[in-house]
């Protein structure tokens, strides 16, 4: 596998938000988001076993008989395009863990281990990359997976607003995550204000969740390993 970083953090998205969490990113992305702030994982990294990958998610969670993390996330980039991730996951949760895996929702979900917990993207027209949603996913989706949209403009949210009843999504998965573009620190996009996008959805009384990224109101928004 080609590795970006593993570390230990607070989860800061989705219906997990606050809860210790460790995080594997891993290398490759092939779409390219207006908003992305992940950008430095599309390329480099180093490869590992998965071997080597479980020796350093236990070394961050402790020991088993005094584990302090038990929540793994494996995020990207898009994890999907790594062959090898199904296996790195059904080890994880052979050795207790509870997975998560964030994806961009372009990729097939069903063939992962359905006890891991998806957190599926779908993209909204400013994101620049509309209409990449693998429709396949609606079906593999849980009662315990997330679907989310990243919304920065207001055609944004419409879409999702739409997207969401069309394919009654809060009936589907555990949550439906509405979360506004953090305005980018080098200023290359303007972001949402939270404000503006939760006016818009108790107008509309919409059953879904804010989602703010909460670790960038703890840490340096552009910091890694965070």
């Amino acid at each position: 596998m080609v590795i970006t970083e593993i570390f230990k953090s607070i989860q800061g998205e989705g219906s997990r938000a606050g809860l210790p969490c460790i995080f594997v990113r891993l290398t490759g992305c092939n779409l390219r988001c207006t908003w992305c702030d992940t950008a430095y994982a599309f390329h480099g990294g180093t490869k590992q076993s998965i071997d080597e990958v479980m020796a350093r998610v236990h070394e961050l969670a402790g020991d088993d008989s005094s584990r302090k993390v038990s929540l793994v996330e494996i995020t990207g980039g898009e994890p999907l395009l790594q062959a090898e991730t199904p296996e790195l996951m059904r080890r994880l949760l052979a050795d207790g863990f509870r997975v998560m895996v964030e994806t961009s929702g372009e990729r097939f979900i069903g063939d992962l281990p359905r006890e891991a917990i998806k957190i599926v993207d779908v993209k909204c027209p400013d994101s620049g990359e509309p209409d990449t949603f693998d429709m396949a996913n609606l079906a593999a989706l849980g009662g315990d997976d997330e679907v989310k949209f990243v919304v920065s403009t207001r055609r944004d949210y419409e879409f999702a607003r739409q997207f969401s009843a069309q394919h009654r999504l809060s009936e589907r998965v555990r949550e439906v995550l509405f979360s506004p573009a953090f305005p980018d620190p080098a200023g290359k996009w303007p972001g949402l204000e939270p404000r503006e996008l939760a006016e818009w959805i108790l107008a509309d009384g919409l059953p879904v969740r804010l989602g703010l990224q909460l670790h960038k109101f703890i840490w340096d928004p552009a910091a890694k390993g965070v």
